[in-house]
């Protein structure tokens, strides 16, 4: 099962960096509007990070499809690297939580 949401994870994140093509129909683009944001995205993959698949596993993935000549057509895409860019923005930067004193 592991092995299962390591690669959902991976399709999760190419597909979101991919994004909507340009001759997508209503049906895509209502469904790409409605669940193909990063919020979306995060929740799928931390699903996945809960069940099986690691941090490391994940960030193992976001330098696989930076460097990787198989992902080299999914790099050319407009906009593929800055929507990269923000998954990898919210798994490897620290959360930053101020406190609030209590008086």
């Amino acid at each position: 099962m592991r092995e299962w949401h390591v690669e959902h994870m991976q399709n999760t994140v190419t597909k979101y960096v991919k994004g909507l093509p340009e001759n997508a129909s209503g049906w895509e683009k209502r469904n790409h509007k409605k669940y193909g944001g990063l919020l979306n995205m995060c929740r799928q993959i931390e699903y996945d990070i809960k069940h099986g698949a690691t941090l490391e596993q994940v960030c193992g993935m976001f330098h696989k499809i930076r460097n990787d000549s198989s992902f080299s057509e999914l790099r050319e895409g407009a906009g593929c690297m800055g929507r990269l860019g923000q998954v990898e923005d919210h798994f490897t930067k620290p959360e930053i939580t101020t406190t609030i004193p209590w008086y």
